[in-house]
């Protein structure tokens, strides 16, 4: 592999990370500065889907969170390209981020009086970082001028549709946004064709996979945090009565046995898996950019759960809130499943499906439960896929980390 990517090899080389064979790209300071701002975006999904539980409230709590990640993931991929330490990359972050905090500070009323503030935000990062990009190769080879053209097409073209639905009330807003986010999401799918540039290839998307892999379990780390602030907060707030005690040690071990699933084995398999890969962009694009969004999903889902077991305990769930405690783990054991599988190149683990099997069997009684019954039946089924998974895979620990098991 070349020191820098073959997108952007020919580029001014003040710009781009240099790559040495066999290291892992180094995760800067500026970039966890930057992910602060999505600390934030994450606090505020959590609590507006808590406040709006109906079928509606989700939707548009699916959709300001897909657009949340999808800036997110698509500046990941800039910065693994280009090296923040320069201050050109730097001044980009630092615009981005406030940029960002205007986008967070929009979520809650983003269908609402807030929606054009959002979305001149989305675009503003979208497209700007993209003509950034076109900026910093502009001395490149023609594949890559012509890749960072594509996907600034892209996102030009979706960023009027992002305008036009600010513009509009309603159900109009939500259609024009849903639009808009579809064709961006079905961009990396259809390598960003455009009539007369063709279309890329993953091998001009190729990323330094260590890095990659560091930024998106950070970005776990960030939605595991709004897990703790919310237990914290909640629990904090709250009589500290006997029950409560037993509600915030079972959402804690629930958000331990979250951390387990995934920081166990997952990360350190699918970082080997993609800095070995022969198309690590390829990887990047499938068990990163996409299945990633499925366990942050789940995380914050969940961290809405935990929420609703410590503030009605004893409450019976209705079926807006079954969907949330049951829900949130399912999406974040079937996201972690798929990952497993795409990164690693195996089977789906078994002990995941057992999971969701399990989960789906407590839909049966749910109704008949108290909310802190079905959220701590939920926390029981993650622990037992970590256990099983830790156990099942032993002898790869020893090989992985060199461990001796007793």
């Amino acid at each position: 592999m070349s020191n820098v990517p073959p997108a952007a090899e020919h580029a001014s080389p003040s710009l781009l990370r240099l790559r040495q064979p066999g290291a892992h790209g180094k995760v800067t300071n500026i970039e966890l500065f930057f992910d602060l701002v999505f600390v934030y975006a994450v606090t505020q999904l959590s609590h507006t889907l808590l406040h709006d539980l109906s079928v509606m409230g989700a939707v548009r709590v699916l959709l300001l969170f897909l657009a949340v990640w999808w800036v997110w993931i698509f500046t990941g991929w800039i910065a693994n390209w280009l090296d923040p330490e320069r201050l050109a990359v730097r001044l980009l972050v630092l615009a981005l981020m406030f940029a960002g905090l205007l986008l967070s500070t929009a979520l809650p009323e983003a269908f609402d009086g807030r929606g054009k503030v959002f979305a001149m935000a989305y675009v503003a990062m979208q497209v700007g970082r993209s003509l950034f990009m076109v900026w910093a190769l502009r001395h490149a080879s023609q594949s890559a001028r012509f890749n960072f053209y594509r996907i600034t097409t892209w996102l030009a073209v979706t960023g009027v549709l992002w305008l036009v639905g600010a513009f509009a009330d309603g159900h109009a807003r939500l259609a024009w946004w849903a639009v808009a986010l579809g064709i961006e999401y079905m961009g990396p799918a259809a390598f960003f064709y455009v009539p007369g540039l063709g279309q890329s290839s993953t091998r001009e998307w190729d990323v330094e996979g260590g890095h990659m892999a560091e930024r998106c379990s950070l970005f776990v780390i960030i939605a595991l945090g709004e897990s703790v602030v919310v237990m914290g907060s909640t629990f904090a707030d709250s009589a500290r009565t006997p029950d409560l005690w037993l509600t915030c040690v079972t959402a804690f071990i629930g958000c331990v046995a979250m951390w387990w699933i995934y920081f166990d084995m997952g990360v350190e398999r699918g970082s080997r898996s993609i800095r070995h890969s022969a198309d690590p962009g390829r990887t990047a694009r499938i068990a990163y950019t996409y299945l990633h969004l499925l366990i942050v999903a789940g995380i914050i889902v969940s961290a809405v759960g935990d929420e609703l077991s410590l503030t009605h305990p004893h409450a019976a769930p209705d079926t807006a809130q079954v969907a949330v405690l049951l829900g949130g783990p399912a999406l974040y054991l079937l996201g972690n499943a798929l990952f497993k599988q795409a990164a690693n190149q195996t089977n789906v683990p078994l002990s995941h499906l057992a999971g969701l099997g399990l989960l789906a069997l407590l839909l049966w009684p749910a109704h008949a439960m108290t909310v802190m019954s079905l959220a701590t039946a939920t926390t029981v089924v993650l622990v037992v896929v970590a256990v099983w998974e830790s156990l099942s895979l032993r002898d790869l620990r020893r090989e992985l980390y060199g461990a001796t098991e007793e």
